[in-house]
């Protein structure tokens, strides 16, 4: 039987506020432990929650950039769980009324090929407390700094039909609110995060299957094995007789399984209902046109800009403006010089040498050994034929290694290229009275020796001669 995988996601970015939703404690990562929580957070009895407009403001810019309905009124509600991280028993988010409405996302599917994903909507929530299992032996640790820190909940339709496009929408997510400047998009500090709604149904049938949720995916390559994992794995238990339970579910990744974590709760076992300790969220139509007039430029914005002023692909405009900073690095590196009029050249340096290096390296683009201006100083020792492409790589590897600028390493190690004519056909004089045969293999119509005769001239050179005059002069020299 053919299967159609239907995936939502529940995507929670945690807001750059510099205090928490509903209290004046310091949101900052990486405190020690149990030093930035407010009575209000530690759920005192007779404290009251204050509302953190700024915190309201970046939901609207989110709103705003996903062309969503921006709710003029809202309400918080009281979400009741009961666990050791949430001191009040209870969770104050947003349900029957969320400050974001519906929207809409597209997301890459191919080159120059797009997907329209809904928004359901986006409502803002505290986080709870954490606890660390590994810390004392036998006993679980809990740290309730992280708890009342913003939330920005955003929930997607059921519109995602693969891992790819899955991670496609996550990806322009995070760009969205790095762009906006409202999450910082980190992943590995918990920052954003994703759960994962699932579940499959034979081709062509509209009625949704039996899902469920896989929490805190927080890595690109694990929503996308867990994903697929849990995908076979509905899939096999199906044509084996079974059937899925509704249930939430953990990815391992050191086994590369999901495992059950527990029967799926539905919203009446919360126990909803307005939160009698704040009014109903009212915001009026000037602070939304506020909002929008400072929204900066945002991602697809920025790529159409790329493809259209640079004349770059498609592709190319897509995975530059991916993030915020790869933007803002790539057009650093093109500044409004010498290097202006080239961008394919910066692009493809900053999607080559530039990537793998911080690939290799587990490095974000902000990290980077070479920054954009250093990267700028070596492309224009290419573009003016200081040195070769190929000599070049080697240039930005000592770079990288911190053993200087461009300038300082092309004169270090001599590599500043050979652009004299004089000496680039005195050098091809040799390689050819040392290689007769293929001289006439060549005069013979056998093309494909002159990229022997080519290697030949720039090993003798050491790498340092014109390419592209050993080339036109060597077509000369057996011509004559």
């Amino acid at each position: 039987m053919s299967w159609e995988v239907v995936i939502g996601l529940e995507v929670h970015a945690q807001l750059l506020t510099e205090s928490k939703i509903f209290s004046g404690a310091a949101t900052r990562y990486g405190a020690e432990a149990n030093t930035q929580a407010a009575l209000i957070d530690l759920g005192y009895p007779g404290v009251l929650p204050v509302l953190n407009q700024a915190a309201v403001e970046m939901a609207v810019r989110f709103g705003l950039a996903v062309d969503a309905n921006i709710s003029r009124r809202s309400v918080f509600a009281r979400k009741n769980y009961f666990y050791p991280d949430l001191p009040k028993g209870y969770q104050i988010s947003q349900y029957e009324l969320p400050v974001v409405g519906k929207g809409v996302l597209d997301i890459p599917i191919g080159e120059g090929q797009y997907k329209t994903v809904g928004i359901t909507r986006a409502h803002l929530e505290e986080d709870a407390g954490k606890s660390i299992h590994d810390a004392i032996p036998g006993q679980t640790a809990i740290d309730l700094n992280r708890a009342g820190t913003p939330l920005l909940e955003i929930v997607s339709e059921p519109d995602l039909r693969s891992a790819a496009e899955a991670v496609a929408y996550l990806r322009k997510i995070r760009a969205i609110v790095q762009y906006l400047e409202i999450c910082d998009g980190n992943m590995q500090e918990g920052s954003l995060r994703c759960d994962a709604n699932i579940s499959v149904r034979p081709q062509g049938e509209t009625k949704l299957g039996t899902r469920t949720e896989l929490k805190n995916l927080n890595s690109f390559r694990f929503i996308e094995k867990a994903i697929d994992y849990e995908v076979q794995r509905q899939i096999d238990l199906i044509e084996d007789g079974g059937e899925v339970v509704q249930e939430t579910r953990l990815y391992d990744s050191q086994r590369d399984i999901t495992r059950s974590m527990r029967s799926k709760e539905e919203a009446n076992d919360y126990r909803y209902f307005p939160d009698p300790d704040l009014l109903p969220l009212v915001i009026e139509e000037d602070f939304i046109e506020r909002v929008r007039r400072n929204l900066p430029e945002l991602p697809d914005q920025r790529r159409a800009r790329f493809e259209r002023d640079y004349q770059l692909s498609a592709y190319d405009a897509e995975v530059l403006t991916a993030t915020r900073e790869m933007a803002d690095y790539f057009e650093t590196v093109l500044g409004d010089g010498e290097l202006a009029d080239q961008p394919k050249l910066v692009a493809n340096w900053v999607m080559g040498e530039l990537t793998a290096a911080l690939n290799r390296d587990n490095l974000e683009i902000g990290a980077s050994a070479v920054e954009a201006r250093a990267l700028a100083g070596l492309l224009r020792r290419v573009h003016d034929d200081t040195i070769s492409g190929k000599l070049a790589k080697q240039v930005f590897e000592r770079m990288w290694a911190g053993e200087g600028d461009a300038d300082t390493i092309i004169e270090a190690q001599g590599l500043r290229q050979i652009t004299d004519s004089g000496a680039i056909a005195g050098i091809i004089d040799s390689v050819l009275a040392d290689n007769p045969a293929q001289v006439e293999q060549y005069k013979a119509g056998k093309q494909q020796v002159l990229g022997f005769l080519v290697g030949q001239v720039m090993k003798r050179s050491g790498g340092r001669a014109n390419p592209r005059q050993v080339n036109e002069l060597l077509r000369q020299k057996l011509t004559d």
